[in-house]
């Protein structure tokens, strides 16, 4: 075996090779977001997002109170940098949702606030992390969504747990699912696109 005495040749061709390997995947990335401006723009669409960054944690603290933002798990600086990044991708793309809907948790009602300027609070999105069972709670979101119909669409502000029970898809924080109502199967919706900000 002989060395390569060139390593900036070597460094070029590995550097050639990684981007080989992840090209598919970047091309695959580039489409799904291109899809969610469009299906969007078609109508008819339910945009489920998970709140944005949050300050480091997992839940909320034991004694916390919905009424309450400072006994809750809240978003960070950056949180709120993303969800406003949003609100600018929305803004370039000239699509906005026709209705908000945000779990009362403060860290949804903010990302909501900063992303789309308004939200109402719905009860069947909050979290139910620390509750365990969701059955009802998922089949009450998924039986309620069914009257949406283009060129209406919907925006859910929830959490990562009622987004999986929804989809069966994880999601980073700041991240969005495109999906319609009446396109699922097994009590999930069918992800069509994401997008991530």
């Amino acid at each position: 075996m002989t060395l390569d005495p060139d390593p900036t040749r070597r460094q070029v061709a590995t550097a050639l090779l990684g981007f080989a390997l992840c090209a598919p995947g970047l091309a695959q990335a580039q489409q799904a977001n291109a899809d969610f401006w469009k299906l969007l723009r078609e109508g008819g669409s339910l945009l489920l997002m998970r709140h944005a960054q949050t300050v480091p944690g997992i839940g909320d603290p034991p004694s916390f109170k919905l009424g309450n933002c400072s006994t809750q798990r809240n978003l960070s600086e950056a949180g709120r940098e993303q969800a406003r990044r949003v609100a600018a991708a929305f803004l370039r793309q000239g699509v906005r949702p026709d209705e908000v809907r945000a779990s009362a948790w403060c860290r949804c009602v903010e990302t909501a606030e900063l992303a789309f300027g308004r939200h109402t609070v719905w009860a069947p999105i909050n979290s139910f992390f620390q509750q365990g069972d969701n059955t009802n709670q998922t089949r009450q979101v998924l039986q309620d969504l069914q009257a949406l119909k283009a060129p209406l669409n919907l925006a859910l502000v929830t959490h990562q747990v009622n987004i999986s029970a929804l989809t069966g898809s994880f999601t980073a924080m700041g991240e969005m699912l495109l999906t319609r109502p009446g396109q699922h199967s097994d009590e999930r919706l069918k992800v069509l696109a994401r997008q991530t900000f």
